[in-house]
């Protein structure tokens, strides 16, 4: 039997590597075999074979180059800058240890505290709150429940907030209850919304600040008082308070004239992404990576950061080698060349379906198929599912060495930005041994559409991160929907919004939007799909690295570009609260609560902490109410391809994902 005969092509500089044309259509879709002539993708560094990509340094990560000088500098502006929060822990515990010295009736000085044993493995967690404890704190000598000193000064005011892991557990009602039809008659029978109340347990300090062990109910013993105990040596806050003081009054001065003459941040890296009145912060820094100089734009980068403002930096990945994010490139650097424990792994994945808002398990190469290709329901209703954190973050460098190494390299600002040699991450100080936060790469996988579906829109709920993140948008795709699926998306919204009548989650006056979606009375609505083509059924990857119009409402600005290129629609909406808004934002959600949607589609029934249950997602109706009735709005912008969003922790955020996408 005659072979088929195999058409390759050499590479002209290296003249050893031979690529077939199968081969470049396959994994290089992006190259012609003219430019694999020229230079082949090994010569380029961004080879797709699964030899090239499980192999780690083969680029190089870090770009950071500085003199001792310059560390000298960067360590100064470190620790100017972390001083104040350094004073609020040292202030904390010494009102704790006030409030100790009143207990045992002698002076602070006299006070002896306790240390508890805890290994350099180990992460002490409060066991109200689930915050991490860093040094002080109270706990029960009998069943060693811990509790942190914020939750201590919150029970002597009387206004502790609800426990992190009281979690209502919604019903589900069915498929058809989801879109819009009647509930299972059996999902009647099941718990109502009075079984899952938190037990109405009163927890009180004594008159002179002591604090008991609480009840069963909410998860101690009750039989104890909380005692005062620490983790790191005695006085080893204060001490480095004081040692921190000492230096900081030294080098201020010299920092601040050293900064003075620095440029000012240029009108053409501004981008507008609010309209709040009487605010100086509607306009964020958005630089391009191409033309960043590196002293001026981090100084320009801090001058924005300090004050906890959004950055978003464009183009990064014009940087890097151009390693391919497509979907089949991640299947065969997962799949091939491993050991069949790990290929089962990932043959399989957990994936989120955003209409009921909880777990389904689907084989990855359909997941995939569904990213290239849409998904949908019986009724034609468009499927959004997304794989978030995939593959763990802990098995991501081991797993996918070379995207890992293209990741961090793509970083800007990598002074912060780089987890392993960056000066100003604090993680990277953190002596080795220790037990470090998880930070990531990681990667969110998801499907999307332009169009605001009102449930089931592919979205990161409003939630806030414990530390600073920079988010990478790294691939997009494009679905077409179909004319069918047109049409049973806007019947299957007028059957939506008639449930939400009969369940009282809207007033009736906001019944016409959905009636007539174009119309100018949904003008918020339709901004973003007139960017958008609403005829697309989008989907896109993103990675996330954490670190140490005048009428804004609802709509997303555009980044400066340059004249006469074409502006490429956004691939994610964002929505980034400022932290001074947090306490309005709050009073809003609890206000409202009973408006929203969460799990099977189900009315939210339980608000323990608006931000932290992360169950809420603010439609453009819901921003542009927030704005009327508490004078709150956040920056809101769409994010493109290749760029990376800097998120300051504190601040909440939410994301409604526009195309299919691949983030990092």
């Amino acid at each position: 039997m005659k072979s088929e005969r195999k058409y390759v092509v050499p590479c002209g500089k290296c003249r050893t590597k031979v690529y077939c044309i199968q081969c470049i259509k396959q994994w290089y879709p992006k190259m012609s075999e003219l430019d694999v002539a020229e230079i082949c993708p090994f010569c380029r560094r961004n080879c797709n074979c699964s030899v090239c990509l499980h192999t780690s340094g083969f680029i190089e990560t870090s770009k950071i180059n500085m003199t001792d000088c310059e560390k000298v500098e960067h360590l100064s502006y470190l620790m100017v800058s972390l001083l104040p929060f350094l004073r609020q822990i040292c202030e904390e515990q010494t009102q704790e240890i006030e409030f100790e010295a009143s207990i045992q009736r002698v002076h602070s000085s006299k006070v002896g505290v306790s240390e508890t044993l805890c290994g350099n493995d180990e992460r002490v967690y409060c066991n109200h709150c689930a915050t991490s404890i860093i040094d002080l704190h109270r706990s029960c000598p009998k069943c060693s429940y811990e509790l942190c000193l914020t939750c201590c000064k919150e029970i002597r005011e009387g206004r502790l907030s609800g426990r992190a892991e009281m979690k209502f557990q919604y019903v589900n009602r069915g498929y058809g209850y989801m879109h819009g039809g009647d509930p299972l008659p059996e999902s009647c029978l099941h718990q109502t919304p009075d079984d899952h109340v938190e037990p109405s347990v009163m927890w009180s300090a004594d008159d002179n600040g002591t604090i008991s062990c609480p009840p069963t109910e909410m998860g101690g013993c009750g039989d104890c008082v909380l005692e005062l105990t620490r983790i790191l040596p005695d006085r080893w806050i204060s001490d480095l308070e004081k040692e921190a003081r000492d230096l900081v009054l030294i080098l201020d001065n010299k920092l601040t004239n050293l900064r003075q003459n620095r440029a000012e941040t240029g009108t053409d890296m501004l981008c507008k992404a609010a309209s709040r009145e009487g605010s100086d912060d509607n306009l964020l820094y958005c630089p391009d990576s191409t033309k960043i100089q590196e002293d001026e734009e981090l100084f320009r980068f801090q001058k924005h950061w300090i004050k906890g403002e959004p950055v978003i930096v464009r183009n990064v990945l014009d940087k890097v080698t151009g390693l391919s994010w497509e979907p089949m490139v991640m299947w065969r650097a997962l799949c091939e060349n491993v050991d069949s424990e790990v290929s089962s792994m990932m043959s399989e994945v957990k994936a989120i379906d955003c209409l009921a808002s909880c777990e389904v398990e689907i084989s990855t190469r359909q997941f995939f198929k569904g990213y290239t290709q849409g998904r949908t329901y019986d009724n034609f209703w468009p499927e959004m599912l997304k794989l978030k954190d995939w593959p763990p973050s802990d098995k991501f460098e081991d797993l996918m060495p070379r995207h890992c190494d293209e990741f961090i390299s793509a970083l800007p600002f990598q002074e912060y930005s780089d987890p392993r040699a960056g000066i100003l991450n604090l993680a990277v100080k953190l002596p080795s041994g220790v037990l470090k936060p998880d930070l990531g790469p990681k990667t969110y996988i998801a499907y999307g559409v332009a169009e605001e579906l009102g449930r089931g829109d592919s979205v990161t709920k409003l939630h806030c991160d414990m530390s600073d993140a920079v988010n990478i948008l790294t691939h997009t795709e494009e679905v077409l929907l179909t004319e069918e699926q047109h049409s049973a998306v806007e019947r299957l919204k007028k059957e939506h919004r008639a449930q939400d009548l009969k369940e009282n989650l809207v007033r009736d006056g906001m019944d016409e939007s959905i009636e007539e979606p174009n119309s100018d009375n949904n003008k918020e609505d339709t901004d973003v799909s007139e960017i958008n083509d609403s005829e697309l059924l989008p989907s896109g990857i993103r990675g996330e690295f954490k670190m140490s119009r005048d009428e804004m409402q609802g709509t997303a600005f555009t980044c400066p570009h340059s004249e006469g290129t074409m502006v490429e629609s956004g691939g994610a909406l964002w929505d980034i609260f400022r932290r001074q808004d947090v306490p309005k934002l709050e009073a809003y959600l609890r206000k409202h609560f009973k408006e929203f949607r969460h799990v099977y589609c189900s009315p939210v029934e339980q608000v323990i902490h608006p931000i932290h249950d992360q169950c809420f997602y603010l439609s453009s109706e819901h921003k542009k109410k927030l704005k009327e009735e508490f004078g709150v709005e956040p920056w809101t912008f769409e994010q493109k391809l290749g760029e990376a969003v800097f998120i300051p922790a504190g601040c909440p955020h939410q994301v409604r994902n526009l195309k299919v996408r691949n983030s990092s």
